[in-house]
This record gives C-alpha cells, sequence and structure tokens, in this order.
C-alpha cells in the first residue's frame, strides 16, 4: 500500500486543541523528539491498552527527552475524561472533522468501503522529520519495538 508520509518525509502542517482547548501546531513539535500516535476511539480496550502502556514507560521515554502526543477523532471533554480515567501522563489532541488524520494519511477504506482510522504511530525528530513508524499498531510489545528504534536513532 502506499503512503504519503514514509520515513524520511517531514510532517505536514497542522493545528489541533489538546484536552484543554489550547492550540498546537507542528512548529509547537519542533525542537523535542515527538511520538505522536493516532488511534481510533477513547476509552476502547485497544485503544485505553495503548494509551496506558505509554503512561506506563513515560520514564523510559523521557530519558530520551521524548514528548508522547495522542490524536483521535475525539472531543476536548472525552480526552479529558479519558486522560482522568487512566491517569495519562501525556497530551492528547482532538481532530473531529479528522483534518490532521487525513494529512497524516491515516485513514482508509477495508474491502466492504468502511473508512476507519489506522491505528499508527510516527516517532518525529528535532526537526520534523519521520524516523520511525508503525503502521498498523500491534499494540501488544508496541511501546517496546518504538524504544527499540529509538535507542538505536538516539535521538
Amino acid at each position: 500500500m502506499q503512503y504519503r508520509i514514509n520515513l524520511g518525509d517531514a510532517i505536514p502542517q497542522f493545528s489541533a486543541k489538546d484536552q484543554e482547548g489550547f492550540e498546537i501546531t507542528t512548529e509547537d513539535l519542533f525542537g523535542s523528539p515527538v511520538v505522536l500516535y493516532f488511534y481510533p476511539k477513547d476509552d476502547t480496550p485497544g485503544c485505553t491498552k495503548e494509551a496506558c502502556s505509554f503512561r506506563d514507560n513515560r520514564a523510559r521515554l523521557e530519558k530520551y527527552d521524548v514528548v508522547v502526543i495522542g490524536i483521535s477523532p475525539d472531543s476536548e471533554a472525552s480526552h479529558r475524561q479519558f486522560i482522568e480515567k487512566h491517569a495519562l501522563n501525556f497530551t492528547l489532541l482532538q481532530d473531529p472533522k479528522q483534518e490532521v488524520c487525513k494529512k497524516f494519511d491515516v485513514i482508509r477504506e477495508d474491502d466492504k468501503g468502511n473508512i476507519f482510522l489506522e491505528r499508527t504511530t510516527f516517532f518525529i525528530d528535532r526537526d520534523g522529520i519521520v524516523q520511525w513508524l508503525e503502521r498498523p499498531v500491534n499494540v501488544e510489545g508496541h511501546v517496546d519495538r518504538l524504544i527499540a528504534a529509538i535507542e538505536k536513532l538516539k535521538p
């Protein structure tokens, strides 16, 4: 399958609000390595497992100054509730019209014509270049694979 964003590509320009309503832009990500992960829906089993894995591995990621940001089509209120319920320790961006999802090419169509968000993780360097990605994400062992890649890259 062809994707518009691949290893070595600069991330697209975007703007989205976080769980508190503050706007985050592409430029805000420059200067720190960033894990930007796209997930379908707050508080569903796979998405919760993935988010809690990022939460539980925060210290391992901080060792490399990595910032974690999740993004889904859910609302500000849904994100706040998800963060509170699971004690998440990172930012969630809302993308209700899936504009950012489309820019990152994570919207897919299956054989039956159903449209869905493909769970995808991008590891982005300080300059906004994709250094590692996983799509579709297999939640089991995902953060371990990510950290292994970061260790090899040594951001």
